[in-house]
C-alpha cells in the first residue's frame, strides 16, 4: 500500500516500545518463526497488516487501531493522549466540544 501511514507508525509504536520485530509478532499471535518476516515486510510496506492483525499489534503496544491510520503525525499524536485519558475526563472534552 503506497504511501500509507502504518508502515512509518508500525516501526515508530515498535521501537518506541523497545520490542523487537519478532516479540511483536509473536505477541500479537503470530507464528514464532515467521513473525519477524511478517512484522519485517509490514514495516517495510511490503505488505499491510490486514484490520484484525492491526488490531492485535495495536493492542499489544497499547495504542488506538485509529493511530495507525492517521494521516499526519499530529493527529497520531492527539489520539494517543486521547486515549491515555481517563473516560470521564473523554466524556467531559466531547460533552465541551458540542456545547459549542
Amino acid at each position: 500500500m503506497a504511501n500509507s501511514p502504518i508502515q512509518k507508525r508500525l516501526k515508530e509504536a515498535r521501537l518506541a516500545a523497545k520490542l523487537s520485530q519478532k516479540k511483536l509478532g509473536i505477541a500479537a499471535g503470530m507464528d514464532e518463526f515467521s513473525a519477524s518476516a511478517r512484522m519485517n515486510h509490514y514495516e517495510k510496506g511490503r505488505h499491510t497488516p490486514d484490520y484484525s492483525m492491526l488490531k492485535s499489534i495495536a493492542s499489544v503496544l497499547k495504542l488506538p487501531v485509529a493511530y495507525f491510520y492517521a494521516d499526519s503525525d499530529e493527529l497520531a499524536h492527539w489520539l494517543v493522549l486521547f486515549t491515555q485519558l481517563k473516560k470521564s475526563e473523554r466524556s467531559k472534552l466531547l460533552k465541551k466540544q458540542s456545547t459549542k
